[in-house]
């Protein structure tokens, strides 16, 4: 199941990126579950990462050669079938192995790799199927790979997500390409998916890093399917710097705005579209909250009822529970919330105020309201003018027999 349009939409080529797909059978005979992609040199890299405890050896050793290149990373290397978490020491070494392995068949140095991986934890990673394949995936380098890598990445998912976007600055046009894999095991802290996205600007480092953390922050860090936070989550950001531009080093520029606009866009797409393919998800669900002291506590009555399994199996019955709202805002752990100052609604339709029922609600109205696929609940809180959005999915029966099944 998956809510909305599934059909990739044309990606765009990025000058300097080139990706490779193959089916090194890690976990399926035949199926695409091996992806390399190559940045041309000079490119710069940023990336932010799960903040899971026991985050996964390929996070772990991705990490330290980002921080440790001399350069920018020339590989990165992306298996699905097998997450390589909680493999421990057995499990860095394996993921440097695959490190090993492109760099013998690309001729870098092996810190110059960055390794990925998802599916199951704790299992072995298989580097002998994957180092084997590896050469597949050199010889199959393209510039145009980006659809094909766009399905050499998933696992549970039921479509591959992807996007565009081209905008011009001081008449030079520049592209932001994106793909990403997820479906469940959806809570970023951050991320909870993998999600890679290039770029052709020239862009300093630590500028890039912050267009990533603050895109992130309003997208990936948005969402949540079932509120667990996955121990591979990663999002990485090139800039290949093909465009000839001055590389970007000022946040104030017209640049830097047109860039980051269009990277959040970017993120933003790919992130709903992993709500929309979400395990089980017969709905698509945004929850706006208005009226806060802060940001942070209209995201914390957001991320409550996104997380109340009361809240999204009404959701999958379509059942305008509303008393289930109203519990999920009353427990967000707002200080000093004056219940009669809350207005609830179901799409446009009031159906909670003044600490009760809107005295114009109809059961009616809340039914029709909550059979679209598409639903927007939102909450007025009435005490600031701070407001946030969270996307989220409902429970189904397809979820806890997605996840009973994941590993037969």
């Amino acid at each position: 199941m998956a809510v909305g349009a599934g059909k990739l939409p044309p990606l765009q080529p990025v000058p300097g990126v080139r990706l490779g797909t193959a089916c090194a059978g890690i976990k399926k005979p035949g199926r695409k579950d091996l992806v390399l992609m190559e940045l041309a040199p000079g490119s710069n890299c940023a990336g932010v990462f799960t903040r899971n405890a026991f985050c996964a050896a390929p996070v772990t050793v991705a990490r330290e050669h980002l921080a440790a290149c001399e350069h920018a990373p020339r590989y990165l290397l992306i298996n699905t079938g097998n997450a390589n978490a909680g493999t421990g020491e057995q499990g860095l070494r394996d993921a440097r192995s695959c490190c090993d392995a492109v760099a013998s068949a690309t001729g870098v140095a092996a810190e110059a790799v960055l390794p990925f991986s998802t599916g199951v934890i704790g299992e072995p990673l298989p580097v002998a199927v994957i180092a084997e394949a590896i050469p597949a995936a050199a010889a199959a380098l393209d510039s145009s790979g980006w659809a094909a890598a766009a399905e050499g990445i998933l696992t549970t998912d039921t479509r591959p997500k992807g996007v565009s976007v081209s905008f011009e600055d001081a008449g030079r046009r520049y592209v932001v390409t994106g793909i990403a894999k997820g479906a469940g095991m959806i809570r970023p802290n951050m991320a909870t998916m993998l999600a890679y996205l290039a770029t052709d600007a020239a862009v300093e480092t630590a500028v890039l890093q912050r267009i990533l953390s603050d895109a992130a922050d309003m997208s990936f860090n948005r969402i949540t399917v079932d509120g667990d936070t996955s121990t591979n989550d990663a999002c990485v950001l090139i800039a290949t710097g093909a465009a000839n531009n001055e590389p970007l080093s000022n946040p104030q520029s017209a640049l830097y705005a047109a860039l980051a606009d269009a990277v959040q866009e970017v993120c933003v797409t790919l992130a709903q579209g992993l709500v929309r393919d979400g395990e089980g998800a017969s709905k698509f669900v945004t929850i706006a909250v208005d009226g806060g002291r802060t940001e942070q506590e209209c995201l914390d009555v957001g991320f409550t009822i996104a997380h109340s399994p009361l809240v999204k199996t009404a959701l999958f019955a379509s059942d305008p529970n509303w008393g289930r709202l109203l519990a999920a805002i009353g427990r967000a752990g707002l200080d000093e919330l004056d219940v009669n100052q809350v207005s609830v609604f179901l799409n446009d339709v009031l159906i909670a105020e003044q600490g009760c029922r809107a005295a114009t609600y109809t059961e009616e109205q809340g039914v029709a309201a909550m059979s679209p696929e598409e639903i927007v609940i939102r909450v007025a809180l009435h005490r600031g003018d701070a407001s946030a959005s969270v996307w989220t999915t409902d429970f189904s029966y397809d979820y806890v027999r997605i996840n009973a099944e994941y590993r037969t």
